[in-house]
This record gives C-alpha cells, sequence and structure tokens, in this order.
C-alpha cells in the first residue's frame, strides 16, 4: 500500500476536563505506573450510552467517573471511590457499565443510580493483576485484560472471558501488557493490543470457544503502545496509539487506510463511537485531559 493511499486527518479537540475538577499532585497511580510524575487527571475508558446519549469517562489517578452532555459539553461527576477505573464498557443486557478497574477488579456501575458493585477480583483464589480493558459481546459475554505491570520483561499478562453463566476461563497468559480489545462481529477472533509489545495480536477461536493460532495483526514503534481500540461496520480497526498521538485505522486484513491525529498532545489513549448514528468517533487525550472527534463516514460497532 503506497503512502498516498493512506489518508491522513486531524481530529478537533472537542472539550476538556474543566479546571475545577483538576487535582495537580501525585497519587498511587502516578507513583507506580508513571515513576512519580505529577498528573492533575488522566482520563480514560470512554464509552457512550444511547439510551441516555452521554458520554462517560473515568480518571484513573483519583478513581472518578464523569459522563459529559453532548450538546453543551457539560461535565458532571458521577462518582469517586478508592480504585484506579480505566476502560469501561456497556452491557445492554444489564444495562450497566462494566469496568476495568486496575486495583479492584471488574466493577459494574449503574449509571441511573450512580451504584458501584464488584463482579469479580479473584480467579481460582488468585488476585488479578491488575485489569485494564474489556469488551462486551452482543450476547453479553465480558472479554477483559488483566495487564498488571507485564511488559517484555515479563510477558504473563493475561485476556479473561466472563460468560453468561459466571465461568471464568484464561483466553492468553503470555500477553506483554495487554490492553484495549475488539471483537469481530461474529464473535470468531479477537484482537488485542499488546502495548510493549507495540502490536495488537489476532487471537482465532474454534468454535467451542478454545483459543487457535495467536498471531500479529500489527505492528508499531515509538516508546509506548497501542492501548485502545474500536471497530466500525466495515470491518476496519481502530488502534489509539498511547505516545503518537495517532489513531491508526486497519483494513480488516491489516492494511493501513487512515492516520487520525491529535491536535493537542500525544497521548491517545482510548476512544469509542458514539452520537447519532454512532458515527462520531470520540478520542481520548490523557496529557491535556481532552476529548477529540472525527466524523466518519460510517457507523461503528457499540
Amino acid at each position: 500500500m503506497s503512502t498516498e493511499e493512506i489518508s491522513i486527518i486531524t481530529s478537533e479537540k472537542w472539550t476538556s476536563l474543566p479546571a475545577e475538577f483538576r487535582r495537580p499532585g501525585t497519587s498511587e497511580h502516578s507513583e507506580n505506573q508513571k515513576r512519580g510524575r505529577h498528573l492533575d487527571s488522566f482520563l480514560e475508558g470512554p464509552v457512550w450510552i444511547p439510551t441516555l446519549s452521554r458520554l462517560f469517562v473515568t480518571d484513573i489517578p483519583y478513581g472518578r467517573i464523569f459522563s459529559i452532555d453532548p450538546e453543551s459539553a457539560t461535565w458532571s461527576l458521577l462518582h469517586e471511590y478508592d480504585g484506579e477505573p480505566n476502560g469501561m464498557a456497556w452491557n445492554p443486557h444489564t444495562q450497566t457499565i462494566v469496568i476495568a478497574d486496575f486495583k479492584q477488579g471488574i466493577l459494574s456501575f449503574d449509571p441511573t443510580t450512580n451504584s458501584l458493585t464488584t463482579l469479580i477480583s479473584r480467579y481460582h483464589g488468585e488476585r488479578l493483576k491488575g485489569p485494564n480493558d474489556l469488551v462486551v459481546s452482543s450476547d453479553g459475554t465480558i472479554f477483559f485484560t488483566d495487564q498488571g505491570m507485564t511488559g517484555l520483561h515479563d510477558p504473563t499478562g493475561r485476556v479473561y472471558r466472563i460468560s453468561l453463566d459466571g465461568r471464568i476461563d484464561q483466553i492468553l497468559t503470555n500477553g506483554p501488557s495487554p490492553n484495549g480489545l475488539v471483537l469481530s462481529p461474529d464473535k470468531s477472533n479477537l484482537f488485542v493490543a499488546m502495548t510493549r509489545d507495540n502490536s495488537v495480536w489476532h487471537v482465532p477461536f474454534y468454535q467451542d470457544g478454545s483459543v487457535q493460532r495467536v498471531g500479529r495483526f500489527s505492528s508499531y514503534y515509538g516508546i509506548g503502545g497501542p492501548d485502545g481500540m474500536a471497530l466500525d461496520e466495515e470491518g476496519n480497526i481502530f488502534v489509539a496509539h498511547s505516545t503518537l498521538g495517532t489513531v491508526f485505522v486497519h483494513r480488516a486484513n491489516g492494511e493501513l487506510r487512515a492516520r487520525v491525529k491529535s491536535p493537542v498532545g500525544n497521548s491517545t489513549t482510548n476512544l469509542t463511537w458514539g452520537g447519532e448514528g454512532l458515527s462520531t468517533l470520540f478520542i481520548v487525550e490523557s496529557e491535556t485531559a481532552s476529548i477529540l472527534r472525527v466524523e466518519w463516514h460510517c457507523r461503528g460497532c457499540s
């Protein structure tokens, strides 16, 4: 594929975290994962709830969940707790937001009552390493990544599946920092961002749900790596890179189709579809606590 065929798109800055919600300082998150760097926030986990027509995001270091009104871009603090919430996904079957919390496990948040409950924090009695992101399939099955502090020096990150009957299965146990993930519409393939491997892995399933041959779908470069992911109805896969300020858009066969660039900052960490017709791509730029957006030509997969 030639360079001329790759579209370069610049997203627009839509809104950013208001000053009254910023908290300059350090936290357990900044001490352990940012090597002591001061952070006034670190936004992540965007999710759009169609029934409420609102965007929700997390703030990892201060254990906060915000909602943003799409018309006025007004921010509301919904919940604050002793946790490190990262990825979120909407579960239409339970009408709740499922949260991957690095500190507390997999949680369930009711956006109508703002109540928070724990779904799981252990696997076979062992504490989880530190969940990062998740996706809910059309039938309610939950896939989540358990990243912890893994990397190329310690490739023991895990990917789990929570079935409808409550059974928990390990899908992968050798991931160097598993992060964002998307599931193909027919549920036959899972794509997992391996941040410290600077790649996205392709995980095909047999009909019984067991894993076939895992391979690399795409590879990147830079100090950070791929983070959150999204999918559109054409099968294009969107990969947010955490230190390049870029969302890479791949065709279903892996070819690079477009790059979506950030107008502010280089920390594009996660993304989701929303707006009317689910054709607006909302992108989180974490360092500046900004929400970017791009109008896409087709509908995204929720």
